[in-house]
């Protein structure tokens, strides 16, 4: 294998995981390179979950998941505000609705306190009605730290902020094969290019035992799980003041299927668990659309079917197999019989919440094979504006229009997202051009009518504004073509 470009780090998986240990050791004089097979950051499990920044009461004391969730949690606000993301730590209520399930309440109060999360109650009905208008059950544990957070927003700009820093991302690149000489790694990927580093970070989520095999380390294997979810129209979102779910059942998969809603102002119901066979399955099902919907009934008496504007499903990557169910430790490891390879298996949720302390921990780890120099220059805020044109003042509005014309535009009428922020999102400093990469920067084809009003008109800003032909329109993912041709 010929050597080619070189580093000091090469990170393996471009989600929020790799992205937040990018960012983190941008901070240090390393040459630091990410690969990622898909055509844009964050385009699997970290762009597919509920969004919600957890406490950390359902995870047993002293385990990495515990510990990483706190500090993560402690950490989201302070960074939120650095990359310009919004989030809101908006509570949690854990309902028992029969007596078999109250006892689980104070079992998680009491495992919670163990690890550190402040604030923890146990509200009665009235108690709980306060707090959301409606909530069913007859007991509830309260948790003030839970909040939630854009997933996809979170992922993108962490990557922003490290590529800002001299990271560099490549995208489209899936890893084929690993060769250790000496104390470099040569990492080729599927276009037959080489790249070199003296640490390799394995962050590939679903993938990462793939890449443990690459390596001869045969002892991991992950199980994909798939959660559906439905999406409400905006509609609704009042009714929920704070996230709502089940008391836990012990042998789940997941937390239980619950509402969430998104700072956005949308809610979403799910998700559900079902073990798949592969991590491409991405496909959701009438079955399981037609559970979430009857239990979104009983928990939104309003909900109408007409309300679910989208569906989509997400996948968690397990170590435990489906006749085991429940939840397994992070791995995060420096493995000694490959020194220089950090191996990070099993970020399932809470990886989310724990992506900034999971960065920590990989840096310590890091420093047993490189003395770490901080940079002087370290540009910790993102530039800009937290969230979109539409949710800023009649006044903020009209200086930013009076500034420049393309504000006072509107693309997309569902969630009023104006022509420059669609050309912002088209010039995005990684340089994605696919609509999905569009989708996640401007929130276009997200609103109720899912693109019907404003595709036609991103089509035309990138045709005639950018110079695409037809055959340059890709939804995700090389071979997703949009169009054959013209019709005339």
């Amino acid at each position: 294998m010929d050597q080619g470009t070189r580093y000091d780090v090469l990170i393996i998986g471009a989600g929020v995981v790799g992205n937040a240990i990018a960012r983190e050791l941008s901070k240090y004089k390393l040459k630091i390179g990410v690969l990622e097979k898909e055509l844009d950051v964050g385009m699997g499990t970290s762009s597919r979950n509920s969004g919600v920044i957890h406490s950390g009461i359902h995870y047993k004391p002293g385990t990495l998941r515990a510990k990483l969730n706190v500090l993560g949690n402690s950490m989201f606000e302070r960074l939120c505000r650095e990359l310009k993301v919004k989030m809101s730590y908006i509570g949690k209520l854990t309902v028992a609705q029969e007596d078999s399930e109250i006892k689980s309440l104070y079992e998680l109060k009491e495992q919670g306190e163990a690890n550190g999360v402040p604030g923890l109650q146990i509200l009665k009905r009235d108690e709980m009605e306060k707090l959301q208008p409606g909530v069913g059950g007859i007991l509830a544990l309260y948790s003030p730290s839970t909040g939630i957070v854009c997933p996809y927003t979170f992922t993108i700009r962490l990557a922003e902020s490290a590529f800002r820093n001299g990271v560099s991302f490549w995208l489209g690149k899936k890893v084929v094969a690993i060769e250790k000489r000496f104390d470099t790694f040569l990492v080729k990927t599927q276009d037959g290019e080489t790249f070199t580093s003296r640490v390799l970070i394995n962050s590939a989520g679903l993938y990462s035992d793939q890449i443990c095999r690459l390596l001869g380390i045969e002892e991991y294997k992950i199980y994909p799980c798939r959660g559906e979810y439905l999406i409400l129209d905006k509609r609704l979102g009042h009714h929920l003041k704070t996230l709502v779910y089940p008391a836990p059942h012990h042998g789940k998969a997941g937390l239980g299927i619950h509402l969430t809603k998104t700072v956005d102002g949308n809610i979403l119901i799910g998700p559900s668990n079902e073990y798949v066979n592969s991590p491409e399955e991405y496909a959701t099902t009438r079955e399981i659309m037609e559970v979430l919907l009857k239990e979104g009934k009983e928990l939104l008496p309003d909900l109408e079917t007409s309300d679910v504007i989208r569906s989509f499903c997400g996948l968690r990557a397990k170590q435990t197999p489906p006749e085991v169910g429940g939840f397994r430790d992070f791995v995060i490891e420096h493995r000694k019989e490959i020194k220089g390879f950090i191996n990070l298996l099993g970020i399932e949720s809470p990886g989310l919440t724990s992506a900034p302390a999971i960065a920590l921990t990989v840096k310590d780890l890091l420093e047993e094979v490189l003395t770490l120099e901080e940079r002087e220059d370290f540009l910790s805020e993102l530039p800009g504006f937290t969230g979109y044109f539409s949710e800023l003042s009649y006044e903020e509005k009209m200086d930013l229009i009076s500034k420049e014309k393309d504000y006072g535009q509107i693309v997309c009428r569902c969630e009023g997202i104006t022509k420059k922020e669609v050309i912002d999102a088209i010039q995005n400093p990684l340089g994605v051009k696919t609509l999905s990469s569009l989708r996640y920067r401007a929130r276009v084809m997200m609103g109720r009518c899912q693109g019907g009003f404003c595709l036609p008109r991103i089509v035309e800003i990138l045709t005639k504004e950018f110079g695409f032909r037809p055959e340059d329109f890709l939804l995700h993912r090389e071979g997703s073509y949009l169009f054959t041709g013209n019709v005339r």
